[in-house]
């Protein structure tokens, strides 16, 4: 296969083109000019672009790191020469998520389709290998000159060297095997370990049965014994809180029967005190207290004296009576002989007795009013004369007395009936303490306790049976338990036959790969060391390269190999170009070769190394095409 032109769109490119020939092509570009943009775009153009890469901390997928600077749709085309035709590749975008996905194959200057080619197909039909073989070998990324190992490159190095198939890798076989493995046991899981821990769970089982049985039998017997002492104590408990019981009502009903008593007495003197004090209601002046109707009988009394001296009023009508006489006769000894002093002493006569006629008025009437007033005050008391008042001061004392005697036997009786009440509660709090049969301290109480007690133990004793019966009950049948407890053994020899067995295949499959490497490594090293021998004036003349393809090389002068790290930089570059060009000579396929891609893989050489280098890829270029990308001009 040769490259002989491409058109891209891609990255920093604008509908760029290259131009290549046959044999070894420098393309020199200073940095950041798109050499590295032009070798990921062949890639592109032969294996498509991942779609499905996400970016993540320090990487970005194709499809963003070199998505058009322009906006444009990546796209592009490769003109290509394979197996004696001219063909012509395109990849275009549709769909932004999809970029490059729309392919086309045709002979160059038709509209002929290649048959069998498709974008999935393309990179692999014109290369011969897979594009993990590809970027492992023929394309040497900037700073990727090293080769790293991978199941497609460990396939096709056992095609190389044994039947020719690429269906089987060591590492995927052997992680495959490792996974098997890790399946039956890792560490402390997988299947053994879990066959292992039900074995354990299932005959601990069998013998926790065995240990709960003869619990249970042995709780039983201690059931039964409490049940006896319960039976008894209940009777016993029984018998003595019916003497309790009657002892105490005894008590009771004669107590009650003497606060009933007390209560008739109290009854019968309230009801003669309230006789006595509505007697001494209803009498006269019941509203005043004796002292009140001790002072308003002497007011009275004195009251009544006063008015019987008012009542004598009449020696003031005769003197009244005698000077009107006086006036008359003056008058008539005037009509006879009017003399001036009869008529004056007529007048006198005259005026005093009218004078003495209007004070016989006046005192006649508070007379009169005296006698009103008079029989109003003894009508008040029932009375007829004033000396009839102390009478009734004295029924009104004898009243009050009897009423005071009826309160104080009153109060004798309630105080009786208040004993006796206090007495028979009292008597209460005594039976209700003796009849307390759980917390009181007599016989029946602390034999219900000990009833309570003992009733305490037999249900402590049910439930720890129920709770054993129930685990043996979850255990399940001995018998099935000892049938799994035998399949999980016979599970358990059966995988771990497998686990042996794996562990025989992997070391088998280890030494078939160390038997690989063997037939496989002194050629690529022989290969190698020719090549690190050109590239370095003859000064390195072995190259011994590890399964990982990892290398040390050896100069002459040396008796053992030096690792890289022991290397320069530019020498670590050419040891691995040259692992790298012995990978490319005997891994891919024979007959038309596929061009050797090399991004900037010289820059750490100096010019004589470099002229070295170049002069090796002159001579690798006579069979394969060669594209150099490069910022050196030398």
């Amino acid at each position: 296969m040769k490259i002989n032109k491409l058109t891209a769109s891609f990255g920093k490119l604008e509908n760029e083109t290259l131009s290549f020939h046959e044999g070894l092509n420098v393309i020199y570009a200073p940095n950041e000019s798109g050499k590295t943009t032009w070798c990921a775009f062949i890639q592109a153009m032969l294996y498509g672009v991942d779609s499905s890469e996400r970016a993540r901390a320090g990487y970005l997928p194709d499809k963003q790191r070199y998505a058009p600077w322009s906006g444009a749709p990546m796209e592009g085309s490769m003109e290509l020469t394979a197996d004696g035709c001219d063909i012509t590749i395109t990849r275009m975008t549709r769909a932004k998520s999809a970029p490059m996905k729309e392919f086309t194959a045709i002979y160059t200057g038709t509209n002929t389709p290649v048959d069998g080619m498709t974008g999935q197909n393309a990179g692999e039909l014109l290369t011969g290998v897979t594009k993990d073989v590809f970027r492992r070998t023929a394309f040497v990324g900037q700073g990727a000159v090293a080769v790293t190992g991978s199941p497609d490159l460990e396939k096709r190095i056992s095609a190389i060297v044994s039947t020719g198939e690429e269906q089987s890798s060591f590492s995927e076989a052997d992680e495959r095997l490792r996974a098997w493995q890790r399946k039956r046991r890792y560490n402390r899981r997988g299947m053994l370990p879990e066959l292992e821990g039900k074995m354990d769970d299932v005959q601990r089982r069998l013998d926790d049965m065995g240990s709960s049985v003869e619990d249970v039998q042995r709780l039983e017997k201690q059931l039964e014994k409490k049940r006896a002492d319960c039976a008894r104590l209940e009777q016993a408990v029984t018998e003595s809180r019916k003497r309790q019981r009657r002892d105490a009502l005894e008590r009771l009903n004669a107590g009650r029967n003497e606060l009933q008593r007390a209560s008739d007495r109290h009854d019968e003197a309230m009801a003669e005190l309230s006789r006595r004090r509505e007697e001494l209601r209803k009498s006269d002046f019941g509203e005043l207290s004796r002292e009140e109707l001790r002072a308003q009988v002497e007011a009275d009394r004195e009251e009544l004296q006063a008015l019987e001296q008012r009542r004598k009023t009449g020696s003031a009508l005769w003197p009244a009576i005698l000077c009107f006489v006086l006036a008359v006769v003056g008058a008539a000894v005037y009509t006879w002989k009017p003399l001036l002093p009869l008529m004056i002493a007529a007048g006198v006569f005259c005026a005093a007795a009218v004078v003495l006629m209007l004070r016989y008025s006046k005192a006649r009437q508070a007379a009169i009013e005296a006698q009103d007033r008079k029989r109003l005050l003894l009508r008040r008391y029932r009375a007829s004369s004033s000396s009839e008042l102390a009478r009734v001061l004295e029924q009104r004392e004898a009243l009050e007395d009897a009423a005071a005697e009826a309160e104080r036997a009153e109060q004798e009786s309630r105080t009786a009936y208040e004993q006796t009440r206090r007495k028979i509660s009292s008597l209460e709090e005594s039976a209700v303490s003796e009849l307390d049969f759980a917390g009181g301290d007599t016989e029946a109480a602390r034999l219900s306790r000990a009833l309570t007690v003992s009733r305490t133990e037999c249900e402590h004793l049910s439930a720890q049976i129920a709770s054993l019966n129930g685990r043996l009950s979850a255990m399940g049948d001995p018998l099935v338990l000892a049938s799994s407890l035998s399949c999980l053994r016979d599970e358990y020899e059966q995988i771990q036959e497998e686990f042996d067995a794996i562990t025989m295949a992997e070391d088998a499959l280890r030494d078939a790969d160390s038997e690989l490497q063997r037939r496989f490594s002194p050629e690529l090293g022989r290969l190698a060391a020719q090549y690190m021998s050109e590239v370095t004036g003859g000064r390195y003349e072995d190259v011994l390269i590890n399964r990982d393809f990892s290398a040390r090389a050896r100069t002459k002068g040396d008796a053992v190999a030096r690792d890289s790290e022991y290397l320069s930089a530019g020498t670590l570059d050419l040891m691995y170009l040259a692992v790298r060009l012995a990978v490319c000579e005997l891994a891919l396929p024979d007959g038309e070769p596929c061009p050797l891609v090399i991004d900037d893989a010289l820059v750490n050489l100096d010019e004589k190394r470099f002229l070295q280098a170049m002069t090796l890829l002159k001579q690798i270029a006579r069979d394969r095409q060669v594209l150099l990308f490069t910022c050196r001009q030398s």
